[in-house]
C-alpha cells in the first residue's frame, strides 16, 4: 500500500499543479475568442419594465422567441402564462396571421420582482425584424424555447438578411434546441446550455477545464441569491435555502470566471433588479449583468466607473 501511494501522490500532485498552471495561463493552450461585442449592460427582455432597448447603449437586449406564423414573421413574446395556452392551440398548426395576434396583456407581473407590475399603452407584439432594423448596432441575445426548425430557420434568415451574424447570439437552456440552432447557422456565437454548464463545472472541479476546448462564447445563468427572493422556481427542491447556498458556492468561483474571461468567454448573471445583486454579480467576476431596470444598472456602472 505504501509503495502504491509512493507513486500515486506525486502523480496527483503533478497533475494538480499542471492543471492550476494552465488554469491561470489558458493562452498557452487556447486561442482567445474574439467576439464582435463586449457587454457589461444587458437589458433583459429589452428592459421591459421601465425603458426601451434604446436606452441600453452599454449592452444588448435579450429576447425570447416562441412564435411562428404562416405570414412569415417572427414576433417576440415573454409572457409565459399566455404562451402556454395560446401556442398550444395556434402555433403548432402554423395557422396564425400577424394581424390575428391578440394584444399583449395590459398589465404584466414582473417575473423577477414579485408583486410588481409593468403597464403600457402599446400592447402590440414586436417583430424581430423591426428590432434588427431599428437597432442595427445593438447586439441581441436570441433565446429559442422550442425545437421548431421553421422558427429557427426563419430567425437565421433574418440574421443573415441584416448582416447580424456577429452580433446575434444563439441562446437556449436545451441542448437539443441548441444543436438545431447551431446546425442551422454555425456562424453565430452561442451560449452554454444547462447540460453544457454542468459539464463545465465538472471539468473545473476535476481540473480538466484548462485542457478542454470550448465552443461557447457566453456563460449565462441565474445569480443564485435571487432564487426564492426575486425568482420563485417551480421545482420544489429548488426552494431549499441550503441547496441555493450550495449552488452559489459551487458556481460563483472567481478562479473559473477568470479562466473563462481569459479565454474570451463572457459571463452574464441575471436577473439583477436590486443594487445589492448587481454588486454581487460584478464582485464574483461577471463581465455583464442582465436587468429589467436599465437605468438602475446604468447608474450603478456609471458611479463605479467614476470611482475607479
Amino acid at each position: 500500500m505504501a509503495s502504491y501511494l509512493y507513486y500515486l501522490l506525486p502523480a496527483v500532485g503533478g497533475y494538480a499543479l499542471t492543471s492550476l498552471y494552465f488554469l491561470k495561463n489558458p493562452h498557452i493552450l487556447h486561442k482567445k475568442k474574439q467576439t464582435a461585442f463586449y457587454c457589461t449592460h444587458i437589458s433583459h427582455r429589452g428592459g421591459r419594465v421601465s425603458e426601451s432597448i434604446a436606452s441600453s447603449c452599454l449592452g444588448f437586449g435579450i429576447f425570447t422567441f416562441k412564435r411562428y406564423s404562416h405570414s412569415s414573421v417572427i414576433v417576440i413574446n415573454c409572457n409565459n402564462a399566455e404562451d402556454k395556452c395560446y401556442i398550444k392551440s395556434q402555433l403548432n398548426h402554423l395557422l396564425l396571421l400577424l394581424y390575428e395576434l391578440p394584444p399583449n396583456n395590459e398589465t404584466l407581473e414582473v417575473t423577477f420582482k414579485t408583486g410588481h407590475f409593468s403597464t403600457g399603452s402599446d400592447r402590440n407584439f414586436a417583430l424581430l425584424e423591426d428590432v434588427f432594423r431599428k437597432f442595427p448596432h445593438i447586439a441581441v441575445n436570441i433565446e429559442v424555447k422550442e425545437n421548431n426548425s421553421m422558427l429557427i430557420e426563419k430567425i437565421s434568415d433574418l440574421v443573415k438578411k441584416y448582416n447580424r451574424e456577429a452580433t446575434s447570439v444563439w441562446a437556449s437552456v436545451d441542448t437539443t434546441i441548441m444543436k438545431n440552432c447551431r446546425k442551422t447557422n454555425s456562424s453565430m456565437p452561442y451560449m452554454f446550455t444547462v447540460k453544457q454548464g454542468l459539464k463545465l463545472l465538472l471539468l473545473y472541479y476535476t481540473g480538466l477545464l484548462p485542457f478542454v476546448p470550448l465552443g461557447e462564447s457566453f456563460l449565462q445563468f441565474y445569480l443564485p441569491q435571487i432564487i426564492n427572493r426575486e425568482y420563485i422556481p417551480e421545482m420544489w427542491i429548488m426552494r431549499s435555502r441550503w441547496l441555493v447556498f450550495l449552488i452559489q458556492r459551487l458556481t460563483l468561483r472567481k478562479g473559473m470566471f477568470k479562466h473563462l474571461r481569459d479565454r474570451g468567454i463572457q459571463i452574464h448573471l441575471f436577473v439583477c433588479n436590486k443594487e445589492e445583486d448587481i454588486k454581487t454579480a460584478f464582485a464574483a467576476g461577471a463581465t455583464g449583468v442582465m436587468t429589467d431596470y436599465p437605468t438602475l444598472l446604468s447608474n450603478y456602472i456609471r458611479r463605479h466607473t467614476q470611482d475607479t
